[in-house]
């Protein structure tokens, strides 16, 4: 063998073992031969290392072996058993029809009257979710769903509760009882209070009235509360002293609900908007004026009664001016004391008559801007119902509202206006009467006796 041939047999008996040249060190040999060496001893080693896998794969594959047994044993015994049951199975569809049958034939009636009594329990869990007793007597309404929804025969248990809920039920809807309650006030908090119950009917606490939630088994505070009259019956029903008036909603709540859904006197006033406000301002003027007319021509009609039965003129009352005017002209001829009577009288009517005519403008006015509401609330109707149609009354009410509310607003200031102008005219008038009858007493006084005295002068004075 050449020199050159054995290193290239080395270098076939490394490639060849690829495994255990990776563990040689080409570096740590000086020669040829220790690398041979090398070679043999990682040989050696890499042959103990696969006899033990070896031997260690064949211990497993005898472990898998008996474990496919096990698993071939324990699968014929289920499928032995799989048989037993499905026998057992087939035996009991037979027998199934026969004991169904007796079953049938020993409850006889008792079927249709359990169903009866199921039937009771579904209509009756309807009647005591919506009642408002359930706030007082909770949990019924679980109860009788079992029941309803029972697939076996009742228990006599069962039955009696049954019966004692309907009894139960019926005695407290002629009761009116007072009980403590969760109460969710009108700002979401809830707090006990001392809930009085009219029957199946109302329930009040503290003096306002409650509404009963049905989803959630509560008792609400009215966000907003009936008129007045009907708050009012709560006191004495509270108050608990003998007999008390008291407003029954017979619907359990429905009544009530539309009741408080009525617009108030102040929403009433805001519908008719701007036109209603003026006039509401204009009417409100006009009575004030005319109550203080009223009163400005009582004082002075008190004063010129006064000074009719006296004989010394009060310049402090119109009559007294004018019998000053007579006192200052006695001695004048009669046609210039007329005149000069006629001009006092001019100047005394224009304070008893002033303000009559806008007293009369504003009871003119008042139902014209009602009039001019009901114009601008169908305009506004009107226009609804061009970009929506008619499919929605509520968007056609505000118009409408308007429309009414302001000729009502119109017509309540016009005809107490119109009233009141005729008693201060009729007031005024009166009092120019008296002014023009003594004044004529005066002249005709006057122009019997040529130039009267004093005493002529008193006697027209009586």
């Amino acid at each position: 063998m050449s020199a050159t041939t054995f290193p290239r047999m080395v270098l076939g008996a490394l490639l060849l073992a690829p495994v255990a040249a990776s563990a040689l060190d080409p570096s740590a040999a000086s020669s040829v031969d220790d690398l041979l060496e090398q070679v043999r001893s990682v040989n050696e080693e890499e042959s103990a290392e696969n006899k033990k896998r070896l031997e260690q794969f064949r211990q497993e594959v005898d472990k898998q072996s008996e474990l496919l047994e096990r698993a071939k044993a324990t699968l014929a015994a289920e499928e032995a058993r799989a048989d037993e049951l499905k026998a057992l199975f087939d035996e009991g569809e037979k027998v199934i029809p026969e004991l169904t049958q007796k079953l049938a034939d020993r409850e006889g009636t008792l079927g249709e009257v359990f169903g009866v009594v199921r039937q009771v329990a579904g209509d009756t869990q309807g009647q005591f979710k919506n009642s408002i007793i359930e706030v007082q007597f909770p949990g019924r309404v679980g109860f009788l769903e079992e029941v309803n929804q029972s697939r076996t025969n009742p228990k006599m248990e069962q039955l009696e509760k049954l019966w004692f809920m309907l009894q139960q039920q019926m005695t407290e809807q002629g009761k009116v009882v007072r009980f403590p309650a969760t109460v969710v006030t009108a700002g979401g908090e809830e707090q006990e209070q001392t809930v009085t119950r009219v029957g199946p009917f109302n329930a009040v606490s503290e003096g306002k009235y409650l509404r009963y939630i049905a989803e959630t088994g509560k008792l609400v505070e009215l966000a907003r509360q009936p008129a007045s009259r009907h708050v009012a019956t709560i006191a004495s029903l509270e108050a608990g002293d003998g007999e008390a008036g008291f407003a029954v909603d017979p619907s359990s709540g429905s009544i009530l609900s539309k009741l408080i859904q009525a617009p108030s006197l102040t929403e009433r006033v805001e519908q008719g908007g701007a036109v209603g406000y003026v006039i509401i301002v204009l009417g409100i003027l006009g009575v004030l004026m005319a109550l203080y007319r009223l009163a400005y021509l009582g004082v002075v009609g008190t004063k010129i009664r006064r000074q009719v039965g006296r004989q010394q003129p009060d310049e402090g009352n119109p009559l007294g001016r004018i019998l000053s005017v007579y006192d200052d002209n006695k001695r004048s001829d009669t046609e210039t004391l007329e005149l000069k009577l006629e001009e006092a009288i001019i100047k005394e009517t224009a304070p008893l008559e002033r303000g009559e005519s806008m007293i009369k403008v504003l009871s003119v006015v008042a139902p014209l801007l009602g009039l001019l509401g009901t114009v601008t609330g169908m305009i506004q109707t009107f226009q609804a119902i061009t970009l929506f149609g008619t499919g929605d009354p509520k968007l056609m009410a505000g118009g409408i509202s308007m429309a009414l509310v302001t000729t009502v607003l119109g017509l309540c200031a016009a005809i107490p206006l119109t009233l009141l102008h005729s008693w201060v005219s009729s007031y005024s008038t009166s009092l120019v009467q008296i002014l023009e009858e003594q004044s004529a007493g005066l002249i005709a006084e006057h122009a019997e006796e040529g130039n009267p005295g004093p005493e002529l002068r008193r006697v027209a004075m009586g």
